[in-house]
């Protein structure tokens, strides 16, 4: 697989985030940003 742990915080609940695919994975929220958002978080 290629999600990476140890991403950012979730800005909704503090849990760690994955990356996977240009994407931030929430385990509680799903995909919190993606790559084509105009914003780097």
């Amino acid at each position: 697989m290629d999600d990476e742990a140890g991403g950012r915080p979730c800005p909704m609940c503090d849990a760690q985030m994955y990356k996977r695919h240009c994407k931030y994975v929430c385990p509680q929220h799903g995909v919190v940003v993606d790559c084509s958002d105009p914003f780097t978080f």
